[in-house]
C-alpha cells in the first residue's frame, strides 16, 4: 500500500509521513543563563524579570534582553511568588479547574496531592522534573525526570504513584499546558473518584507545598553536589527522595500513634 494511500486511510496530510523531528542542540551559553536564572530563582522567589535580569548582568551575563529571558523562565517553568502574570503558560483554549484547597482542613494521608515540574540544569545539559507530594504527610509519592515537557512523562509519574500509593481524594497543580493538556486530564478522569484542583492564575502560593519541596531539594542537594550530567542528577534525586521518604515514614507512624491514642482518650472522656 502506497504511503499516499495510508494517509487517505488514517485523514492525514501526506506531508506528516515525511516529517522527521530535528533536535536542536542546545548552546552552552543557553545552559549557563539557565542554570545562573534557575540559583537565583530560588534565592529570591519574589524576583520578576527585571530584577533577574540585574542579577544576570553582576555575574556578567550583560547580553541577555527581557524578551530572551522571559522565554527561558517560560521554557523553564518558573512560578514568581507574588501576585501577578503568571509565568506557567496554558493553552488558552485548555479547560481549567477551580482551587479545591482553600479552607480546606487536610488531615490524612491521600486526601491531597500537588504535581508540578522543574527546572534541573548542568553543565552539560538540562532536564525537567515532575515530583508529587502529599500534602499531610509531606511525602513524595511520585517523580520522574525527562529532557522534554511532553506531558507522557507527568502521566507515568501519577499513574505509577497511584499504582503504588492508592488514589488521592484530589490532586492540585498549576495551570501549566501540562496539567490542562488532554492526556493529563484523561489520565486523572480514568480514575472517577479524582477531584481535580489547579492553582488561581498568577498565584504560585496555591502549591505551595511542592514548591517547598523543590526550593529545598535544589538548596540542599542539586547545589551543594552539583552533578556534572544528567545521569549523576538521576541518581542524586533518587539518592535524596529515598532518604526523604524514610524520614518521613517515621513522621507518618508517629502521626497515626498520636491520632489513635487521641481517639483513645477521648472515648473514655
Amino acid at each position: 500500500m502506497t504511503i499516499k494511500r495510508q494517509c487517505e486511510l488514517i485523514g492525514l496530510p501526506r506531508s506528516t509521513a515525511y516529517y522527521q523531528n530535528v533536535e536542536v542542540e542546545v548552546s552552552t551559553s543557553e545552559i549557563a543563563i539557565k542554570n545562573a536564572i534557575d540559583k537565583i530563582h530560588y534565592k529570591e522567589p519574589s524576583y520578576g524579570v527585571r530584577r533577574i535580569r540585574n542579577e544576570l548582568q553582576k555575574l556578567g551575563f550583560e547580553k541577555v534582553g527581557k524578551r530572551l529571558l522571559r522565554r527561558y523562565m517560560e521554557e523553564m517553568c518558573i512560578h514568581v511568588f507574588y501576585p501577578g502574570p503568571n509565568l506557567s503558560k496554558r493553552d488558552k483554549k485548555a479547560k481549567t479547574y477551580p482551587y479545591l484547597l482553600r479552607n480546606l482542613d487536610i488531615n490524612h494521608p491521600n486526601h491531597v496531592w500537588s504535581i508540578d515540574i522543574t527546572y534541573i540544569g548542568t553543565p552539560e545539559g538540562f532536564v525537567y522534573m515532575v515530583a508529587i507530594i502529599d500534602w499531610y504527610s509531606r511525602f513524595i509519592v511520585g517523580w520522574s525526570i525527562s529532557n522534554t515537557m511532553h506531558s507522557d512523562f507527568i502521566v507515568r509519574a501519577v499513574e505509577a504513584a497511584i499504582a503504588t500509593y492508592g488514589k488521592p481524594e484530589i490532586i492540585n497543580s498549576d495551570q501549566g499546558s501540562q496539567f490542562t493538556s488532554r492526556a493529563y486530564i484523561d489520565c486523572i478522569k480514568g480514575h472517577e473518584s479524582i477531584r481535580i484542583s489547579m492553582d488561581g492564575k498568577g498565584r504560585a502560593t496555591d502549591n505551595i507545598m511542592i514548591e517547598r519541596f523543590f526550593r529545598s531539594f535544589k538548596w540542599e542537594r542539586l547545589y551543594l553536589l552539583r552533578p556534572e550530567t544528567i545521569r549523576e542528577v538521576k541518581e542524586m534525586t533518587n539518592e535524596s527522595i529515598t532518604t526523604s521518604k524514610e524520614a518521613t515514614k517515621g513522621l507518618i507512624m508517629l502521626l497515626r500513634i498520636i491520632s489513635i491514642t487521641s481517639m483513645r482518650l477521648s472515648r473514655k472522656n
